[in-house]
């Protein structure tokens, strides 16, 4: 049977853009790495290796940092958005443009006096904001979403009760530590130009990510399936626009160390930590009445 040219994309990986905007003496920090991938009719391009519909991943590279000084950078998903529909607009052959972006963010350095933080920042030590923008000339998916955010309950856990087999050796617990770190993405349902217009997309950021903690915090656990459900439970519950939301929660295994040997008790005070292997618990919470549009990686 012949071969036959399934789908294909093409792009610029991982551009690194720094936007300072200068406020007078107080200047502003937008940290993006932004990757581009345009999909259409390109069977030519595979099949005879004519480049006439081919925009240079070059070119896709220097709109980045063309669009972040002519449009500047209000928030991830909008300069995703602006990146977007100009590719599929300005391009016969592109159909279909998808942007991903992940966003570090500084804080600023404050000085030893009374004087107004202004311009020395620091790279903040906290999770990874996302942003992934998908546009095919009518319609939008915008997946928002962050990685690495590390929390930890020192207590108000347990695990026992589970299956037992000749393998087990897992000993059941009524008080542990429960720590992961949360990687999570959330589809906004606004897929028209008319739901996304003027989206407060950092406000909605903020609020989810409360959400994702608070829910953590205030959840007694007996596993962290249970925990993670309440989570996605809590930002589908109080973000009206978020329709699903994907959790990825390794657990950080915290174990009591054995201090028998020197004749110490160890009353759920000193544990050791495992990073690897480590129990990977993985689901989707959707709105009632949603389909899931969210793809498991």
């Amino acid at each position: 049977m012949p071969a036959m040219l399934g789908q294909n994309q093409y792009g610029k990986a991982e551009s690194r853009v720094v936007r300072i905007t200068r406020n007078g003496a107080v200047h502003h920090i937008k940290d993006l790495n932004v990757s581009v991938a345009l999909s259409g009719d390109l069977t030519a391009t595979h099949l005879t290796g004519s480049n006439a519909d081919v925009l240079t991943t070059d070119a896709t590279k220097n709109t980045v940092f063309a669009f972040a000084k002519e449009h500047g950078i209000a928030s991830a998903e909008q300069f995703g958005m602006r990146l977007a529909r100009h590719f599929v607009t300005s391009q016969e052959a592109i159909t279909t443009a998808r942007i991903r972006i992940e966003e570090y963010e500084w804080e600023r350095i404050p000085p030893s006096d009374t004087r107004e933080a202004r311009h020395s920042f620091v790279r903040a030590n906290r999770e990874t904001r996302t942003a992934q923008i998908t546009y095919d000339g009518e319609r939008w998916q915008i997946i928002s979403g962050l990685t690495g955010l590390t929390v930890l309950n020192s207590t108000d856990s347990e695990f026992h009760g589970y299956v037992k087999d000749r393998y087990t050796t897992l000993q059941e617990t009524r008080d542990r530590i429960l720590a992961t770190e949360v990687n999570a993405r959330w589809r906004h349902g606004a897929t028209d130009d008319a739901g996304v217009a003027g989206a407060d997309w950092d406000d909605v950021y903020v609020r989810a990510r409360d959400c994702l903690l608070q829910a953590f915090a205030e959840t007694y656990s007996y596993s962290l399936q249970q925990t993670l459900y309440a989570m996605g439970t809590r930002v589908v519950d109080r973000c009206p626009g978020i329709d699903e939301i994907r959790l990825s929660l390794p657990n950080k295994h915290h174990f009591l160390v054995d201090l028998e040997p020197f004749g110490l008790k160890n009353d759920n005070e000193v544990y050791f930590v495992a990073d690897r292997p480590y129990g990977l618990i993985e689901a989707t919470v959707l709105r009632e009445g949603a389909e899931a549009g969210l793809a498991v990686l």
